[in-house]
Formats: structure tokens, C-alpha cells, sequence
């Protein structure tokens, strides 16, 4: 045997592996899950060909690849691929390749289909994360003094949970001066921020959803008039996995999605958004498209919870801030179209407040209540808000830290509930709330 061949083959053979791993940025990532696909994303540090090995856990020896694509940086060297040949109700492991060499990570890589239980089971049982507010510190471009982003441990926490999925309820990365205002800036915040260590086992195995707020889609309080706005759906897109965007026709970044028996409906408060300061005419947040349609849409589905994702808060009667009440005419409209219809089951899940709250709006004991859960912030600043002028607020529910929530819907198809648990940064149990589908239904007198 020549032992020098030899010697020689395996450098170049180990020189490929740890190139492939030099070039990885961050990620991989899972995305939109159903029952037939599943969308997994990934980042590279350059130019470089990419796709994906998968395999059904039960059954390693059957191996799937995903097409390939080659990452470029208009782009930002990002790769999203589709896996296709998945069946319902499985769990998958899987792997990534960079030119052609498998990168060797040390957490798992795993994604799930969802369950094929209609006319068969009972909705299976679900489990999700939420939260808002990520900023992840800079300091040649973050303002100076004490920083702003801490406890980036928070993820290992989340992770640890096991959810299904995490829904991000905007402010998921913060833009700073020195990135909005070109595609290179955007590009570069959104890349800072998803290659954080701490993140990057969540991304692995959980699948991520996710609407934005002001500081994903541009300076703070952005509304309509922001000129790069095209740039930030097309960013958002890019780093994010929904399975559907602009659900409207219209620009931004609206979509549904369903797991198991509950639906979920992403909105766009940004798009489309008046100035706050502009009185000098109608004053629109989401727009009468946007809500018509989302009113067609509740009235169209029969989960027993309706999730409605939006970046700020939306029963709050707080009048300030960036609260849904500065545009009180609107919101009426909203809220009187749920009523109208009898839409049950309305959940609002959004952040931006930099502090947790639940509310719950019940006008008599005739009418079913709305809930809004407000959950913030991840890593960003957090304040001690009482919420004074909330009148829908549950007090013991508000919390002025570093958290997340872990939403929980179980039991049989006519007798689902809810139970919202929400964990400071290590993972520590700080109030649970329970919501029964069956007192979210219309009443008649």
C-alpha cells in the first residue's frame, strides 16, 4: 500500500470537509411544514452549490435529496429548497451539503410532517413558541453606552421546550441607521442577526413563522411611506420560511397557515400604515383590504382558535405608543366586523410593547371574549409598563423581563384548550392561563 497516496487522499478528503464547514453562515433552518413538504433553508459565507440529504427516522436506510441551488450574493448567499417526498405525520432527520461535502453539525437537524387526522383521529396535540423583540448587539453600529440586546441564552431555553414550531412576532431583528436604508445594510443586519450561536440549534429542529414590525421593515414607526419597502418584503422573504406571502395582491407580507386543527393569519401592520402623525385624512394600520379579507378568511375557517399575528397590540384601550387605539376608527371597524359575524375563537398574538401581557375584551356575559397576547421582548430592552389605561387587562399576566411563551392546544376535537405558559430566559415557569374553545363560542340569549 502507498501509505503517502494514501496520507494524501485523506487531507484533501479532510480539507473538503472542514472547507464545507468554513463556508457555512448560518442555519440550516426549517421552515413552513405540511403534509406533503417542507421548506429548509440554509446561508453560506459565498458563491457555493447547496442541497439537502433527508430520511425518515424510522427509516435511515431511505435517503432524499432535495434540488440543488447555488447560493449568490444578490441573494445573500441564501439557499431555500424544498423537500418533497416526505408523507404525512413523520419525523425526519436531515443533513447539508456545500459543494458537495456533508457539513458536520453538533445538534440535531430535524423537521416534521404534519398528521393526516381528519376523519380519522382527534386533532393531534400542538405546541408552539412565540415571541418579539430580538436584538442582537453590534457595537460599531449600535448607539453607544449600555447595550441593548442581553440573555441571547433565551434561545437555548426555547429550544429545550421541543415546540412544533415558533411563530416571530416582529421586531425580529432590529435595522439600525447605518442598514435601512439600502439593500446592502439589510442584507447585512438580517444576516448579523440569524447567524447568532445561541440560536442556531432552534433553528435546526424547529419551524419557524413570522410577521414583522417597524424595525424589520425599516427605521422606527415606518409606515407606507418608507421608499424602501419593496427592499423589506424581499428581505423578509428571503430570511423567512412561511409558506405563503401577499395574500392580498397587494405588496407586504400577509399569509395563513394551518397546523393541525388551528389557523393562523399573519398580518401586515407596516405596508400599508398611515403615518402615526398624519391626521389630515383617513388613518388606516392595516387597510380595509387587509381587513376585509381577514374577516373573510375567519369567517371561512372552523378552528376552534383563530391566531391572528400582528406586530402591535390590538385590544389594548392605551391610546399611545404604537397601540392598534391611535387608529381607534379602524380598529372599531375590525373588531365590530368580528362581532358582526359572529367569528369565534379570535385570538391576537403580537409583541412590540417590550413587556407580556394577556387581555381579554368580554362586553357582556352574552358575548363571547377576544383575546390578545402580547409577548415581548426576547433579548431587547424591556420596560415596567402597568398598562394604566388598559382596561382589558389581566394584571396578574403583566411582566417586565426577558420572556417567551409556549401555547399549548390539546384534547379532543370538540373539547380543545389552550394553555399559554410564559418562561423567563432560563426557561423558568412565570404564569399559566387556561382558555377552553367551548367559552369562545356565541351565545344567544
Amino acid at each position: 500500500m502507498d501509505f503517502k497516496k494514501l496520507f494524501f487522499v485523506l487531507f484533501l478528503f479532510s480539507c473538503g470537509i472542514i472547507f464545507s464547514q468554513d463556508l457555512l453562515q448560518s442555519g440550516p433552518m426549517v421552515g413552513y411544514s405540511t403534509m406533503r413538504e417542507a421548506l429548509l433553508w440554509v446561508q453560506t459565507k459565498e458563491e457555493a452549490k447547496v442541497y439537502f440529504e433527508y430520511y425518515e427516522l424510522e427509516n435511515p436506510k431511505k435517503r432524499y435529496k432535495t434540488e440543488s441551488c447555488r447560493t449568490n450574493i444578490k441573494s445573500g448567499f441564501v439557499a431555500k429548497l424544498i423537500a418533497n417526498n416526505i408523507l404525512p405525520g413523520k419525523k425526519y432527520a436531515y443533513q447539508v451539503y456545500i459543494n458537495g461535502k456533508k457539513v458536520n453539525i453538533n445538534y440535531p437537524l430535524e423537521f416534521q410532517s404534519q398528521a393526516l387526522w381528519q376523519w380519522r383521529t382527534d386533532p393531534p396535540e400542538v405546541n408552539f413558541a412565540i415571541g418579539s423583540c430580538m436584538y442582537v448587539n453590534e457595537p460599531r453600529f449600535d448607539r453607544p453606552g449600555r447595550p441593548y440586546g442581553s440573555n441571547y441564552e433565551i434561545f437555548t431555553s426555547i429550544y429545550k421546550k421541543n415546540p412544533d414550531f415558533m411563530l416571530w412576532l416582529g421586531d425580529n431583528t432590529y435595522l439600525r441607521e447605518a442598514d435601512w436604508n439600502s439593500r446592502t445594510g439589510f442584507l447585512h443586519r438580517y444576516t448579523h442577526t440569524r447567524s447568532l450561536k445561541e440560536l442556531q440549534p432552534l433553528l435546526g429542529s424547529t419551524h419557524h413563522y413570522a410577521i414583522w414590525d417597524d424595525h424589520d421593515f425599516g427605521p422606527n414607526n415606518s409606515d407606507l411611506s418608507f421608499p424602501l419597502k419593496k427592499t423589506a418584503a424581499e428581505m423578509f422573504k428571503l430570511f423567512w420560511g412561511n409558506p405563503n406571502y401577499d395574500a392580498i395582491d397587494k405588496g407586504g407580507i400577509t399569509g395563513s397557515f394551518q397546523w393541525a386543527d388551528l389557523d393562523f393569519f399573519l398580518l401586515d401592520n407596516r405596508y400599508y400604515r398611515t403615518s402615526n402623525k398624519n391626521f389630515t385624512g383617513k388613518r388606516e394600520m392595516l387597510g380595509k383590504t387587509q381587513i376585509d379579507w381577514l374577516i373573510n378568511a375567519l369567517s371561512s375557517s372552523s378552528a376552534p382558535f383563530k391566531f391572528v399575528a400582528i406586530g402591535g397590540q390590538v385590544l389594548s384601550t392605551e391610546a399611545m405608543h404604537e397601540n392598534y387605539a391611535i387608529f381607534s376608527e379602524e380598529r372599531n371597524y375590525l373588531l365590530g366586523k368580528i362581532r358582526e359575524a359572529r367569528i369565534e375563537g379570535v385570538i391576537f398574538l403580537d409583541g412590540d410593547r417590550h413587556h407580556t401581557v394577556l387581555s381579554k375584551m368580554q362586553e357582556s356575559n352574552y358575548v363571547y371574549p377576544i383575546y390578545d397576547l402580547t409577548c415581548s421582548p426576547l433579548t431587547s430592552g424591556f420596560n415596567k409598563s402597568k398598562e394604566r389605561l388598559n382596561v382589558y387587562k389581566i394584571e396578574e399576566t403583566i411582566l417586565g423581563q426577558h420572556n417567551f411563551g409556549i401555547l399549548n392546544v390539546s384534547g379532543a376535537k370538540k373539547d380543545r384548550v389552550l394553555k399559554i405558559s410564559i418562561f423567563d430566559k432560563d426557561g423558568n415557569e412565570l404564569w399559566i392561563k387556561e382558555i377552553n374553545a367551548k367559552d369562545l363560542r356565541y351565545q344567544s340569549k
